[in-house]
């Protein structure tokens, strides 16, 4: 049962992150590009962190772990890209 379970979420999560992908692509302003592309790095995280428990392996949750740090600080530097016009001050 928890086979199945991981194997129709993991598929979910695949077409989520489909969609955040059209979104990220197509989107109508710079905002929502961002805001898919955050939501891709979650998405992401989860389908990872799945398939380490489908496969009983440790090294896929620190995996999810440093794409969780990577994608929260680009999240940051982009916004205040967007509000300051520059990084580092």
């Amino acid at each position: 049962m928890l086979d199945f379970a991981l194997k129709v979420s993991a598929v979910l999560f695949a077409i989520a992150i489909l969609l955040n992908l059209y979104r990220a692509t197509v989107g109508p302003s710079l905002p929502d590009r961002i805001l898919a592309l955050d939501t891709m790095y979650v998405n992401s995280i989860a389908l990872i962190v799945l398939f380490g428990i489908w496969l009983g392996h440790r090294t896929y949750f620190e995996a999810a772990l440093l794409i969780a740090m990577l994608g929260f600080v680009s999240t940051v530097a982009v916004c205040k890209y967007l509000l300051r016009g520059d990084i580092i001050e």
